[in-house]
């Protein structure tokens, strides 16, 4: 049985993925999508960071600000209701942008820039868990509220039936 899966051309970082006879599962492409949907984002962090900048060239802001003028304009290339199509002239757009900054600002100013998006992340992260913190205690005293509501309402019934 083991004989049937081919190992040998297994990525090394993903060693638990099989493939059978070439085809991938697809799980393991959400998670590779996912992750590069991740760095894109932090990408998109840290052109914001380096648009308010103090430090921050002129020109570096000029290409900060083509680059997410474009992004967010509803006039493009290629629009962006085409499936896959439409959001590539996006993707093409953020990567060129981001070389070009990283070409003209000061390494010291971008290396910030990245700290800052990284530490931003991570506070994201914290707000996220304590908002889901919240609303679990929130739903945990609505339930308990209801329970305890039921069972007097049961407990009432029973006597007054006696």
């Amino acid at each position: 049985m083991e004989s049937e899966f081919d190992n040998s051309i297994l990525p090394d970082s993903i060693p638990a993925v099989r493939r059978v006879r070439g085809v991938r599962r697809l799980p393991t492409r959400i998670a590779i999508w996912a992750e590069k949907a991740r760095e894109l984002q932090k990408q998109a962090h840290v052109f914001y960071f380096a648009f308010k900048h103090p430090k921050t060239p002129w020109y570096a802001r000029l290409i900060a600000a083509c680059a997410a003028g474009y992004l967010l304009s509803p006039i493009q290339i290629i629009p962006s209701f085409i499936p896959v199509i439409g959001f590539m002239d996006d993707l093409v757009v953020l990567v060129v942008g981001f070389k070009l900054i990283q070409k003209v600002m000061p390494p010291e100013v971008l290396q910030e820039c990245r700290d800052r998006a990284e530490a931003a992340e991570v506070q994201r992260k914290t707000e996220v868990r304590s908002l889901a913190r919240f609303f679990v205690f929130i739903a945990i005293a609505v339930l308990w509220l209801i329970l305890a509501i039921t069972g007097s309402l049961l407990v009432a019934s029973h006597f007054r039936h006696k």
